[in-house]
């Protein structure tokens, strides 16, 4: 099933500002509340839909590469998790409480004022030829980085009886304090700092990660490049990154976009461009040429009397759009090749044609189709 537009979703225009999306996304997030529609799966579906909008919207940077992509850009196309909402309800809860009123912690029953342990992320570059760009590419990465350690289950003890509630938030994974103002008595809650908002203390540390809850390893990860991706676009795999010290949630997978270069053609966003060199007798009589496009060579006839500078367009033959909004063009500029040593018979032979009138130099305008691409050749 296709994804719903984001905006769409949360039921506000492109250019709502954040106060409005949130102001929506709290309407849609207490209206297929958990705690108001118990086994609901319809509404449970609904409640992950608008988190994952409001995740997106809500920041900057992966706003603008949605707005730009839409969920292609976001790796949504990717699969396998690439570039997927892999929040579980109490990752919801944690990530956006303030929402709801109940602080960074999200609401009653799923965990109260404990603070999820993420790991951090790791950014790749990836290089991309062209043929992989046209196509899409399955891409198998090793990546180093740290996992949850298997003789502890990540939880850094050396056994289930090593952890312990924290003796000083009693397992809340916060702290409250009470202090006298001029305005009267303050209550203010943080992060227990004891356990660092965990709720638990280990007593024995595990023997194998020292008490981390990770070790270095080296994981290969399968990811699934769309077509039409550009140089410098991300994507995001969730869960693919660095494993939390103590347990918790992983970090996510980062691979930013290479493209290498093609020995034949460049890349304009998603038009192709090529330079082709014929004779002058060819450029004169005309001739059919073989042109090099991503899917093979094909031939293209050069009509008689065709100038140099001009632009030949191949529709179809670029590159697909990452939105899958059909394809690029190839673009084929015509060089006439002009040789400049020449032989005492060819020079008598064109002294001759000189005095021809088909030959006299008359002025040649293709301003305006030559005016949208010349920067790209020059």
């Amino acid at each position: 099933m296709a994804k719903r537009d984001y905006y769409e979703v949360l039921g506000v225009s492109k250019g709502a500002a954040k106060d409005e999306l949130k102001k929506a996304y709290r309407k849609m997030a207490i209206k297929y509340h958990p705690d108001k529609n118990p086994d609901n799966k319809e509404a449970e579906t609904k409640f992950k839909e608008a988190a994952e909008a409001y995740e997106v919207l809500s920041n900057d940077q992966k706003k603008q590469r949605y707005d730009q992509f839409g969920h292609a850009g976001m790796g949504g196309a990717a699969g396998g998790g690439a570039g997927g909402f892999n929040m579980d309800m109490d990752d919801i809860f944690s990530h956006f409480g303030d929402i709801f009123g109940f602080g960074g912690g999200g609401g009653g029953r799923r965990g109260g004022g404990r603070r999820v342990n993420k790991g951090s992320n790791l950014r790749i570059r990836v290089s991309l030829t062209l043929d992989e760009i046209a196509n899409g590419v399955e891409k198998k990465l090793k990546v180093k980085k740290h996992v949850s350690c298997n003789a502890c289950n990540g939880s850094g003890a050396a056994d289930p009886s090593a952890i312990k509630n924290c003796t000083t938030c009693h397992g809340t994974g916060q702290v409250t304090r009470i202090a006298n103002t001029i305005l009267g008595q303050m209550q203010t809650s943080s992060i227990c700092p004891s356990c660092g908002g965990k709720g638990k203390t280990i007593t024995k540390k595990c023997t194998s990660c020292y008490g981390e809850g990770v070790v270095q390893a080296e994981e290969v990860v399968e990811v699934n490049i769309p077509a039409g991706v550009s140089e410098g676009m991300q994507l995001s795999v969730s869960g693919k990154g660095n494993a939390p010290r103590g347990g918790g949630i992983n970090g996510d997978l980062l691979i930013v976009i290479e493209e290498m270069d093609h020995p034949e053609l460049v890349r304009h966003d998603n038009d192709l461009l090529y330079n082709l060199n014929i004779s002058v007798p060819d450029a004169i009589i005309g001739i059919a040429v073989e042109i090099p496009t991503l899917n093979g060579k094909v031939k293209v006839k050069i009509e008689a009397g065709t100038q140099s500078g001009k632009i030949l367009r191949l529709r179809g033959k670029g590159l697909p759009d990452v939105q899958g909004y059909g394809h690029g063009d190839l673009l084929v500029k015509v060089y006439i090749y002009i040789p400049k040593n020449i032989s005492r018979d060819e020079r008598k032979l064109l002294e001759k044609l000189k005095e021809s009138d088909n030959f006299t130099a008359r002025s040649v305008s293709d301003k305006g189709f030559f005016n949208k691409v010349k920067d790209f050749f020059e």
